[in-house]
């Protein structure tokens, strides 16, 4: 009975910052899912195909960058062979820390990231000191979306919570390139596009769903992107992402472990049962899967 009243107060506490942002969120993503459609209306009249021939993806990476590492990064093994030759002289490896910040929230994205491990979080950030997740990103797409559209700044702050590794792209090379690109445009303005109704639909489910289904949700996105049973992240973590306290998170994860999905770990959230996991999770899951399907973005087959 305790730990249940506890959990009223603190979501009380938190739901009026969370519907703050979820107002700001979906106002800002109506704007990028208009943009993102604009540009692939235009694509088409161009009789640019809108069927992406998806290179074969081994266990190494079907390319290389310039310094023969491999790149398992799914826009850029999605490209044709003649536009990743475009890019490939310009793509930079990088090493990515935890906690490093890609892009400031309202400063000039100096460079795209495309990653090949690792996962990054879009923050949004109050000037009270909340923050809320309002996307994550992984191999499947890149960080510095704006710049597809044509736009040199970002609403969110860019964080790598999984450290991992990638390619960056100098923006200006970037633009210059996917005037000479048409499938790799054509592409990251799908991305733009489902990122956008990502955002939308997890500020929905931040303001609509239990916090069990919410943490359900998440791990089951992040595992998808990081393709581990290991998830390197604490409850500190989870609840500034999910726009919560901390002691909802850790009622949460404990009530998930006690019915076998999950075992919380120091610092570590490893995946017991993905199958009973996704039962746990609100639809808000299944309907971004359906989302990220134009992407081929698949759950790990590994896990």
């Amino acid at each position: 009975m305790w730990l249940w009243h506890s959990r009223f107060v603190v979501e009380l506490t938190h739901s009026r910052v969370t519907n703050s942002l979820c107002a700001l969120v979906y106002s800002r993503e109506v704007l990028w899912c208009a943009r993102g459609l604009q540009e692939g209306a235009r694509l088409q009249r161009t009789n640019v195909s809108s069927e992406i021939k998806i290179s074969v993806i081994n266990s190494h990476g079907s390319r290389t960058d310039v310094n023969a590492k491999p790149v398992e990064n799914q826009i850029l093994n999605s490209i044709p062979e003649v536009e990743y030759d475009l890019l490939r002289p310009h793509l930079e490896s990088v090493q990515l820390q935890h906690h490093q910040i890609l892009h400031e929230a309202g400063e000039k994205i100096e460079s795209a990231y495309f990653l090949n491990e690792g996962l990054a979080s879009l923050v949004v950030l109050t000037s009270d000191g909340h923050s809320v997740e309002v996307a994550i990103v992984g191999r499947e797409g890149i960080v510095g979306t704006p710049l597809a559209v044509g736009i040199h700044r970002g609403p969110y702050r860019s964080i790598m919570q999984i450290p991992g590794t990638g390619v960056r792209l100098k923006s200006e090379i970037l633009e210059e390139k996917m005037r000479e690109a048409p499938e790799l445009r054509l592409m990251l303005n799908r991305y733009v596009l489902v990122q956008g109704l990502q955002i939308a639909q997890i500020a929905a489910c931040n303001r609509l769903h239990e916090i069990e289904q919410r943490l359900a949700r998440w791990l089951l996105m992040c595992q998808d992107r990081v393709a581990s049973e290991f998830l390197p992240i604490t409850h500190e973590f989870l609840a500034q992402m999910l726009g919560t306290g901390r002691p909802s998170v850790s009622l949460a994860a404990g009530i998930l472990q006690k019915a076998g999905f999950i075992e919380n770990l120091r610092g570590t959230v490893k995946i017991l049962n993905r199958k009973q996991l996704e039962s746990a999770a609100c639809e808000c899951y299944k309907i971004m899967q359906q989302f990220n399907s134009t992407l081929v973005l698949k759950p790990p087959s590994n896990v």
